[in-house]
């Protein structure tokens, strides 16, 4: 009898200690701090704006036009509305992208107006009015981005839809009777008697969600490798089908829509996208060398993408600079930044409108001649950050398809910021795509508050999901 019950007892003993190692599932809760803290970064933000505003018009009218000021005002409390809505529906959401989007949107608009008063451009109809218009519908698309898709893996689910969404965004303007050609890219559709809309910003979203589901549901069969060139394990040949029709969907923008930016950036997002996926190297040489050839085939055989080349490669050739359609845009923006400086001249007192389109395809060339190197650095480290945390978003996601997603979408900003930038400053041929947040654009400013609001619900994911404690 003894040995019975020293038997259970050792057995009772085994399971207590069993049941102390064993990991139990717990649901880790972030404080309330997190939207505090987005509080506070939103009232610094929105300070920022206001100032921006207010030193425009001291700088040229010598006075305040409260316009304005109101309607930036009523931007203001409709990004507060977003940030109380949050604390209902998305209290573990990172709390640097909202006030990020904020103050970059703002200082668009800034400047935007500042172009206005140079160009006498004050009515109601005037770029500003329709920017701060632009930003209050795509503050109310995010938010409502935020409510309807409370699990990003719901998107999972219409990975093929996405993708059928987005080459219909893509043939769009080349409809007839519907597209609209505007410098010489036709990648805009008319939207009635009064305004234009660039379906291919919201196809970036469309294409990223497809991206991520189908390589998700095909990774394993991706990672495969096949035979060695150079030293590297090169994808099996039957797994190229991907690949290749991403890049030929990126020529025909170039070849169709005339818009080169637009190719890179598709073709770029995928690349990146594959990589993360399977890990694989060999993808993103294959990749980048079947792009640049067909960019180097382009600049023979295409004019306008020959002409980007040559502008970009000899700007300061007197024949070139005063060619139509040659480098004056270009080199005007150079001589901006550096009129500029290290501090610039002052918002209100520089001459932006010297340069040909200074409020959206220029405005970085803008805010560097009147906030110098210092403000550009300071715009620069704001992306940097809003891409920071996007990637640490993806990359914290327990599920692939978040992860790809997260990533995916960080990745659109940060290539598109380098594309832009990268053009203004003569390291790379100039594109023609708009700075996030910053430039004059309804449609990239929608997308783009679109990319902030599933940031947003995927970091709330993230910090709400599942995870294993174990208990010693």
């Amino acid at each position: 009898m003894s040995r019975t019950n020293a038997r259970t007892a050792d057995a009772a003993g085994r399971q207590t200690r069993s049941s102390t190692n064993t990991g139990s599932v717990r649901r880790i809760r972030i404080p309330q701090k997190l939207r505090n803290l987005e509080l506070v970064l939103l009232i610094f933000a929105c300070s920022i704006n206001a100032i921006a505003i207010v030193l425009v018009q001291l700088g040229e009218l010598g006075t305040l036009d409260t316009t304005l000021v109101v309607l930036g005002a009523g931007l203001s409390l409709l990004v507060f509305g977003m940030h109380v809505a949050m604390r209902f529906i998305a209290r573990d959401a990172d709390p640097f992208i909202l006030p990020i989007a904020t103050v970059l949107n703002g200082l668009g608009i800034a400047m935007i107006y500042r172009v206005d008063l140079l160009l006498g451009d004050t009515g109601w109809d005037s770029a500003a009015v329709r920017q701060i218009v632009w930003s209050a519908m795509a503050i109310i698309a995010a938010l409502a981005v935020i409510i309807v898709i409370r699990n990003h893996r719901v998107l999972f689910r219409y990975t093929y839809v996405a993708g059928f969404v987005a080459v219909i965004l893509l043939l769009l303007p080349l409809v007839p009777g519907l597209g609209h050609e505007v410098n010489g890219a036709r990648v805009w559709i008319g939207i009635g008697d009064f305004a234009t809309f660039q379906p291919g910003e919201i196809a970036k979203i469309a294409l990223a969600v497809f991206f991520a589901g189908y390589l998700v549901r095909n990774r394993d069969s991706l990672s495969m490798v096949g035979s060695k060139f150079l030293g590297m394990r090169m994808p099996r040949m039957r797994d190229l089908g991907p690949l290749i029709v991403v890049w030929a969907l990126s020529m025909s923008v170039i070849v169709f829509q005339r818009d080169l930016g637009t190719a890179l950036l598709y073709f770029g997002l995928f690349l990146v996208m594959l990589y993360v996926a399977t890990g694989r190297l060999s993808w993103v040489l294959l990749g980048l060398s079947l792009f640049f050839g067909g960019a180097l085939i382009a600049s023979q055989t295409l004019d306008y993408v020959n002409g980007r080349f040559n502008n970009w490669l000899d700007a300061f050739n007197p024949a070139v600079y005063e060619a139509a359609g040659g480098s004056y845009q270009l080199v005007q923006g150079l001589f901006g930044l550096a009129n500029g400086g290290l501090l610039g001249t002052g918002l209100g007192q520089g001459r932006p409108d010297l340069t040909p389109v200074p409020q959206s395809d220029y405005i970085i060339a803008s805010l560097g001649e009147e906030l110098g190197l210092a403000g550009i650095f300071a715009i620069l480290s704001l992306y940097m950050l809003f891409i920071a945390r996007g990637f640490r978003i993806g990359f914290a996601g327990q599920d692939d398809f978040g992860k790809l997603l997260g990533v995916g979408l960080a990745f659109v900003v940060a290539l598109q910021v380098f594309i832009v930038i990268g053009g203004v400053t003569r390291v790379i041929p100039l594109t023609g795509l708009t700075t996030p947040f910053l430039a004059a654009g309804g449609s990239s400013l929608v997308a783009n508050w679109i990319i902030a609001a599933l940031l947003l619900r995927l970091s709330d994911s993230v910090r709400n999901q599942p995870r294993l404690v174990v208990n010693e």
